[in-house]
């Protein structure tokens, strides 16, 4: 079992950027990879269980589902279903931690997941930078837009 864990720290309370990442189906509005998003069955996006279906940038679709979810811990668990990539077995959890320090967030996104054999190395580098380094740039910049 193959591990990316990526951390970094938010000029942000953690509430404020809880309230953008808690909603399981709003990653089309932050991630730069997410073109459109939607909750299968009309379920609520908060609901443990329900199933996002989104559309990448590139067109290629996945289906991801809510596995927990914890407002008191600001965390959540999702795992894939559906990937046109050689992601297995992949679950990935976001954990959010108030810094008292300045008032800040630490955010953590670990991901677990097996690949085929010679692809490992490709694949890490697709979670560690095309999934997580880029959603956390980007909610440092929309962050950082919608209090200017």
């Amino acid at each position: 079992m193959i591990e990316v864990a990526s951390s970094t720290i938010l000029d942000a309370p953690s509430d404020r950027v809880w309230a953008i990442l808690r909603d399981f189906n709003g990653h089309d509005r932050w991630h730069p990879a997410v073109a459109e998003s939607r909750i299968e069955r009309g379920e609520p996006a908060d609901r443990v269980g329900c199933v996002r279906r989104f559309r990448l940038a590139d067109g290629a679709e996945l289906r991801e589902q809510l596995l927990a979810l914890s407002d008191l811990e600001q965390s959540f668990t999702y795992c894939l279903l559906d990937t046109p990539v050689p992601l297995f077995n992949y679950v990935a959890t976001v954990r959010l931690l108030p810094v008292t320090d300045g008032d800040r967030t630490f955010w953590s996104w670990r991901a677990r997941f097996t690949t085929r054999p010679g692809e490992e190395a490709a694949m890490i580098r697709l979670v560690k930078e095309e999934v997580q380094a880029a959603g956390m740039e980007a909610i440092r910049r929309l962050l950082a837009t919608r209090e200017g």
